[in-house]
């Protein structure tokens, strides 16, 4: 490799690269500042929300600079779509990994040193590779991109060992700049990333990390699936959603179940072999409206900008997980939702995990540390976007679109009811040397004469029966509201029953006040409009909300071309177009190709590969008729290719202006690990049944 200073720069070249290869006018936020430190050779560390278009701050230096730049990729399941999706338009790009045979790597490989590529994405794991690092060194590499750079956190959620590595960039290549870029970190994150990247001396850029399209909601569980269901079905009928489980047993069941009620939904986990998890991603990516239910082993990667809901079974161990699993939803920037179902039992389990981890005191600190975090934002009575982007340092003010918004709960004065609960703990260790988890507590509580409260002789409790204040089901949210700030604790006995901490006994004297959140009455939700008329099949998209009679009738038609075009193509259909874009097509109807030019994120390689056949539709043939007459040639970005580069090419013209770069830009390269990790990221399949699901819950007491 020839390290060389940065060129001599037009002013408007990288301005020039994003009207003309992306189809936008106007970088957003800090893209134009992110852009010019790397286009001049600095090196830059970069925290963006998911959706704020992160891929452009590496993408269009890389395109602006000279040589190939380099993309630190951690999955390489995802590579060939991140590929097609600069091919389409009209960047140079390929991959080396493990999936290619020996005459494919070394045609990328010739590519590469001959200069016939604009970039090329390479796994951690290649980099360690002293083959890989005599590649690059007889290549011409302009920038490397280190992308999802939260990995190197080693007490973060997605740690990557190998990201540790990485620092020999800049130790081998000192001249050639590099971008580290993440979606979510906090303040102790950002630091190490810092740190262990080698970056200190880097222009740091932390953007604003509120994403406003995306509704914050979280419930109490009661029968999960069902809840699920009416969610699903009055509010994202036919939408592409994602739904997160912590065990594949439960992953199975919940899609199993969707199935069952006619909701198209797959799963996926560590335990479905390769070729199920491929072929269960590849139909998430490229068909509409598909619902994957999946441990946290998927999604990293997953850039499709269509993704209108992500919804939890079961509690997230970290605010940091939380938020970055709820970024997948609404990429594109229309409406979503963030939908969470919390209960007790979630607590239970989390807890006794920590208790029983491996690590020393500190691990098992900085897990409960995460836990009270999370638990802190389930609990809350004021905005969840507040407590949440709180987490990461960042001030706001009450949003109006998460549920304390739109439903404040209550906060009351729950100092009795935590006595009466704590004292019924003290008293079955303190009379009867016994240990019970919540069930048995709640019925002594109630005064029910069960057979294990009468064999246990519990009715003779001073305690039995002096809890008739609230029901069952609000006695467990004060079982989980005391867990969550730490006045009861879970046994290490491995059974869930309760025990006080230090902190109850000032309560139980008086000492301390304890206020609770009593949930609000919510009004059953009406399914969502579903387009203006004209509108096809089971319901109108969400794309389409906005656009009424006419205009949403076009869009979907639109999508329909879309659809088969990208299937021809073998392509997800975002990689044709988004919905953002889709949805400009509708309501502008351009009548030319000038025109269409101007719809934000129609680039110079998508009007040639692609506006005759739009135009051919909005004019009022049939989708199939379109894309047969118009049939799309083959990419001319090809790996092994052409010896110029159409994204380096000369600028087209007629364009408006007014576009934000990144509101429907090619995806982003946000990855996870090409397996995904087994037990560290998946729970056991035969984890604890929740006792709000509709199965007889375990026995929950230990004398």
């Amino acid at each position: 490799m020839t390290p060389t200073a940065s060129p001599a720069l037009a002013p408007d070249a990288a301005l020039d690269v994003l009207h003309r290869v992306f189809g936008y006018d106007e970088f957003r936020g800090q893209q134009a500042q992110i852009i010019d430190q790397v286009v001049q050779g600095g090196d830059a560390l970069v925290l963006m929300p998911t959706g704020g278009g992160k891929s452009l701050c590496y993408q269009v230096p890389a395109l602006v600079r000279d040589g190939t730049g380099i993309v630190v990729s951690p999955l390489i399941a995802l590579m060939q779509d991140q590929v097609d999706a600069l091919e389409a338009v009209g960047v140079r790009a390929a991959f080396l990994n493990s999936t290619q045979d020996p005459d494919r790597r070394r045609a990328v490989e010739q590519a590469f040193v001959a200069g016939e590529l604009d970039m090329l994405y390479l796994a951690p794991e290649r980099l360690k590779l002293d083959s890989t690092k005599s590649l690059l060194d007889r290549g011409h590499v302009s920038l490397f991109a280190i992308d999802e750079a939260h990995c190197v956190a080693q007490w973060g959620h997605d740690f990557r060992p190998d990201y540790l590595e990485l620092s020999v960039l800049h130790e081998r290549w000192p001249e050639v700049p590099r971008i580290a870029l993440t979606a979510t970190a906090t303040e102790t994150t950002h630091r190490e990333i810092s740190r262990r990247l080698d970056l200190d001396d880097a222009k740091h850029f932390v953007a604003d990390f509120d994403r406003p399209n995306i509704q914050y909601r979280i419930e109490a569980k009661d029968g999960p699936q069902q809840q699920l269901l009416r969610f699903i079905r009055a509010e994202h009928d036919g939408d592409a959603g994602i739904v997160y489980c912590l065990s594949r047993k439960s992953v199975e069941s919940t899609a199993e179940f969707l199935v069952k009620q006619g909701i198209a939904a797959l799963p996926y986990h560590a335990g479905l072999d390769a070729q199920t998890r491929a072929r269960n991603q590849s139909r998430f990516l490229r068909d509409e409206g598909i619902v994957m239910v999946a441990t946290i082993a998927f999604g990293m990667g997953i850039d499709k900008p269509d993704v209108r809901f992500v919804a939890h079974l079961d509690l997230p161990k970290s605010v940091e997980g939380y938020y970055q699993e709820t970024g997948r939803a609404g990429r594109d920037g229309l409406p979503s939702t963030a939908w969470l179902a919390y209960g007790l039992q979630d607590v239970v389990q989390q807890r006794r995990m920590i208790d029983q981890s491996e690590g020393d005191a500190e691990h098992r600190r900085k897990l409960s540390a995460h836990l009270d975090a999370m638990l802190a934002l389930c609990e809350t009575v004021e905005c969840r976007r507040v407590q949440l982007l709180g987490y990461f340092g960042q001030a706001s003010t009450a949003c109006g679109n998460c549920d304390t918004c739109l439903t404040p709960p209550q906060s009351l004065d729950g100092t009795v009811p935590a006595q009466k609960l704590l004292s019924t703990v003290v008293r079955l260790k303190r009379e009867r040397n016994q240990q019970f988890g919540a069930g048995q507590i709640v019925d002594i509580l109630l005064g029910k004469s069960t057979p294990k409260v009468v064999q246990n002789r519990h009715d003779q409790l001073s305690t039995f029966g002096i809890g008739t204040e609230f029901g069952d089901v609000e006695w467990r949210g004060v079982v989980r509201q005391l867990l969550a700030q730490g006045l009861l604790a879970v046994s290490p006995d491995g059974y869930g029953t309760l025990l006080l901490t230090d902190a109850a006994a000032e309560v139980l004297s008086g000492g301390r006040a304890v206020r609770l959140r009593r949930e609000p009455d919510r009004p059953a939700r009406a399914a969502r409009s579903r387009g203006g008329s004209g509108a096809s099949g089971r319901g109108a998209s969400r794309g389409a909300a906005e656009l009424t009679g006419d205009d949403a009738a076009l869009f979907e038609t639109l999508r329909e071309w879309r659809a088969g075009v990208a299937r021809a193509q073998g392509v997800p259909a975002y990689v044709v177009f988004g919905d953002v874009t889709l949805r400009g097509i509708a309501s502008e109807r351009p009548g030319s190709l000038d025109e269409l030019a101007g719809i934000s994120g129609v680039g110079q390689k998508k009007l040639d590969t692609y506006g005759q056949q739009v135009l051919a539709v909005v004019g009022g043939t049939a989708p199939a008729e379109a894309a047969a007459a118009g049939a799309a040639p083959a990419s001319s970005a090809s790996a092994t290719g052409s010896a110029g580069s159409p994204a380096r090419a000369g600028r087209a013209s007629g364009r408006a202006t007014g576009r934000d770069a990144g509101a429907d830009s090619p995806p982003a390269v946000d990855e996870v690990p090409e397996v995904p990790v087994d037990d560290l990221h998946d729970w056991p399949s035969d984890a604890p049944f929740d006792p709000y699901d509709d199965a007889p819950p375990p026995p929950d007491d230990r004398r």
